[in-house]
């Protein structure tokens, strides 16, 4: 029931993405403005970034435009190939500002109250022939379709950070997800120099439902003093060449993402082999949130 977007059936649907022109990302954080960059660089897309916090966009402009110059440096693109990228991008603090996008990616939140909320709004305000997206990392396509009347174009673009340098965009299909509409996101993954890989919308999709156990149970060897946070990254890194322990890589997505997660597992199957860990949930409770607060499992500066 897997699939993965070889070049081969990739030949079917190619193409089907020309109608995507312009693109609106909603959320400005680290996937947002890592998203909208590939859009306009590797899909040569016309791209609006839209979020509520001014400060945000102004810091996803920055971000881009440092990535873009790393880029420069290394030869990858020219100057003026980077200053064609940045013309395409707009950043704006009005959703109105997507009313004209022929795909919405949502990157927001993990919360599904106020992805629903969202999806809802964005059903009225886009044209009927736009299609909505989530980045979602665990919440059902399924129910987040239910709360517009276009199921049927309503689809999972789920991406890995750091989004301009890894290869996978997850694909999630709801159940009501139509051909065309899964044609269209495969073609344009394709566009944008992805591999694409469908999985069915079951909770945490393929990525998640394998990723996050582990990293729970990691985090329970901690909370069990079976190892130091050290010790039980550098056997994962050492002993079963991981290229990151589970423990900084969960102070990299962030500890609040990864109990919601966690939270998505264990209610969906009702499976307590999917109970988040208690040393998780304290951690998230004292904001200790891993990089981006500059404490989790290992300190930052």
């Amino acid at each position: 029931m897997v699939e993965v977007l070889e070049q081969s059936a990739l030949a079917a649907i190619n193409g089907k993405s020309a109608g995507i022109k312009t693109v609106g990302i909603i959320g400005a954080g680290q996937m947002g403005h890592g998203i909208a960059q590939v859009m306009a660089h590797k899909g040569e897309l016309d791209v609006i970034v839209q979020d509520v916090n001014a400060q945000a966009l102004e810091r996803a402009a920055a971000g881009i435009e440092q990535s873009l110059q790393k880029f420069v440096t290394k030869d990858v693109i020219t100057s003026d190939k980077k200053s064609d990228i940045l013309n395409r991008l707009r950043f704006e603090s009005a959703l109105d500002a997507l009313k004209d996008a022929d795909l919405v990616v949502e990157a927001i939140i993990e919360n599904e109250e106020i992805k629903k909320d969202l999806f809802k709004k964005l059903d009225v305000l886009v044209k009927p022939s736009a299609i909505l997206a989530s980045n979602t990392s665990s919440i059902s396509i399924t129910r987040l379709a239910a709360a517009t009347k276009r199921p049927e174009q309503v689809i999972g673009m789920h991406f890995m950070n750091p989004v301009p340098l890894m290869k996978l965009v997850e694909i999630i299909r709801g159940a009501q997800t139509s051909d065309d509409t899964y044609a269209i996101v495969a073609d344009l993954t394709a566009r944008l120099d992805k591999t694409g890989v469908m999985s069915r919308d079951f909770p945490g999709f393929i990525s998640n439902r394998v990723l996050m156990p582990l990293i729970n149970e990691a985090i329970f060897a901690l909370f069990e003093g079976i190892g130091s946070a050290e010790n039980i990254d550098t056997v994962m890194k050492l002993g079963m060449n991981h290229p990151m322990g589970p423990l900084t890589l969960a102070d990299f997505i962030g500890l609040d993402t990864c109990l919601a997660i966690m939270n998505v597992l264990h209610e969906g199957f009702n499976d307590p082999r999917f109970r988040p860990c208690p040393l998780l949930k304290q951690y998230v409770d004292a904001g200790y949130l891993g990089r981006k607060s500059g404490r989790g499992f290992f300190q930052y500066s």
